[in-house]
């Protein structure tokens, strides 16, 4: 294997669970391989053995590794499985990336477009009204994993016009911009999770086939700040196939 990346200013331990995420994903790392012990990542990587064994722990609750007594930590196959907008913002807080193992995002597009009702009501603004819409395709070498969804209310546009161009964002998500620039960060969250035939929409956004029959996983993340009000509204269509696997937080 290779030495050490570049150095960057992540912490220790996320560097080393990266590096092997990426040696995992690239498939130069396969299911049923095993990594160094943690004696030899902390020797590898010049850190101590608490750190090098808190990158396995951050692999495993990824369930990219598992742990085998007297064996070590083995690769594990990697199931087909559809994240929410609150899995992607931990995964972005704990690795600087809100991508699982293998995926991409493609075709980022944005603008200020009139909100529609479900939107409206969630945001707490009248049909009609401006609202910030960004969206995205997930991508991984299944195909395409979800078209995901944001709806953030338009007052943000003025101070983070970058949230309203069809580009992918530099230095976080696009409630980590909002928490930097204004101070109001995200307090609490709901989620709800759903499944539909796809209508002739989802059908475009997840590029099938017109009159395709196909049931989809439907998931919505509201994100809000200490007062109740929603910094954005997330909305993920999960292609045909792609199956729910929760992750729940080593940090909040």
């Amino acid at each position: 294997m290779s030495g050490q990346p570049r150095a960057d200013n992540r912490p220790p331990y996320t560097r080393i669970a990266g590096h092997y995420r990426d040696l995992i994903s690239s498939g130069e790392l396969s299911p049923g391989d095993l990594l160094p012990s943690i004696k030899a990542l902390s020797t590898k990587w010049e850190v101590s053995t608490a750190t090098a064994d808190r990158a396995m722990r951050l692999l495993r609750e990824e369930k990219l590794v598992q742990g085998i007594p007297g064996v070590g930590t083995e690769v594990m196959g990697r199931p087909i499985s559809l994240a929410s907008g609150s899995e992607r913002h931990d995964r972005s807080g704990q690795t600087q990336s809100a991508w699982g193992v293998g995926e991409k995002s493609s075709g980022h597009t944005a603008g200020i477009v009139k909100a529609p009702e479900d939107v409206a009501r969630v945001l707490g603004i009248s049909p009609g009204d401006d609202v910030i819409r960004r969206s995205r395709v997930y991508r991984d070498s299944h195909g395409i994993v979800s078209h995901s969804t944001s709806w953030i209310p338009a007052e943000f546009a003025q101070v983070l016009p970058e949230l309203a161009r069809s580009e992918r964002l530099k230095g976080g998500l696009s409630i980590d911009l909002i928490a930097r620039a204004t101070g109001r960060s995200v307090d609490k969250r709901a989620d709800e999770e759903g499944a539909r035939i796809a209508t002739d929409p989802d059908l475009k956004l997840l590029e099938l086939e017109p009159d395709t029959v196909a049931a989809i996983l439907v998931l919505t993340s509201q994100f809000m700040d200490a007062d109740g009000e929603v910094l954005e509204y997330g909305v993920d269509l999960g292609a045909p196939g792609r199956t729910r696997r929760s992750l729940t937080s080593a940090t909040q």
